[in-house]
């Protein structure tokens, strides 16, 4: 069907009150040209919605939910096109445009990720739907996508802590700052944060005289990252007070050690 076909098919009220006299396709093509030529995508909306209501169960309902979907995510009605993309999911399981629906679904997650100071609730969701798209599609054209999407959104919950670590440090709270780079360390280790947990952890242990846990901070960081400038940081810093970035003692960041350079993990 042509748009100029489309046009009988207008977007005034009274045409909207009367779409039972239109085919699911001369509907579904109007949302379509909504889509494409109109700056409300929930116009497009609309039209889809009413393909699934007047025609349920038809392959046009099927299509018309999935871009239900895309276009409510369009419109950054993240909500709303979760649900689309869950119903999709729910009653067509197995259908071929199953993954997109699962990606359209992590996608309005993440694309909710705001700044690093704020609750990382839907951080974690994203990340769920993420894994469910690598997970059970990993041969479809989303999941490189959603790989790589994970990885940025998993390094946003590693920035969280070390955001929350160095507000601690700077105010001399030692202990629960270094609590915060722990996680980072032991949870986030493949993330970017990592170089920089492992210096706010030998300033801390060296600020409390422990510095055993600092030596071997520093070593862990010299192995895997010496040419990080936070490698240097932590470096003078031992220096300074005659030490050495080695592993030392018997703490948890030993056993850090073990696992990460030795490849113990027993």
């Amino acid at each position: 069907m042509t748009l100029a076909g489309c046009s009988s098919l207008g977007s005034d009220d009274s045409d909207k009150r009367n779409l039972e006299r239109f085919t699911a396709e001369q509907i579904y093509t109007r949302g379509e040209f909504e889509l494409e030529n109109s700056r409300s995508p929930e116009d497009a909306v609309f039209y889809f919605s009413e393909v699934e209501r007047l025609y349920p169960y038809s392959e046009w309902a099927k299509r018309a939910l999935i871009m239900q979907a895309y276009a409510n995510h369009r419109a950054k009605e993240y909500e709303e096109a979760r649900g689309a993309a869950q119903r999709f999911l729910d009653t067509y399981p197995g259908d071929e445009d199953a993954a997109y629906a699962q990606y359209l679904l992590a996608l309005s997650y993440y694309d909710q990720i705001d700044e690093v100071g704020r609750d990382q609730g839907l951080t974690f969701q994203a990340l769920q739907a993420l894994r469910t798209v690598i997970e059970q599609y990993p041969d479809s054209e989303y999941a490189r996508s959603a790989i790589l999407k994970f990885d940025l959104a998993f390094d946003h919950l590693a920035a969280k802590e070390m955001e929350i670590g160095r507000y601690y440090l700077k105010r001399g709270h030692y202990t629960a700052a270094i609590n915060r780079f722990r996680v980072v360390v032991e949870e986030f280790q493949t993330t970017t944060q990592t170089p920089e947990a492992l210096l706010r952890l030998t300033e801390a242990y060296l600020a409390l005289g422990l510095n055993d846990e600092a030596q071997t901070a520093g070593a862990i960081l010299g192995y895997n990252f010496q040419s990080s400038p936070f490698y240097d940081d932590a470096y003078r810093q031992l220096r300074g007070r005659g030490l050495a970035a080695e592993a030392r003692g018997d703490s948890w960041l030993r056993n850090v050690y073990r696992q990460m350079i030795q490849g113990r993990w027993l």
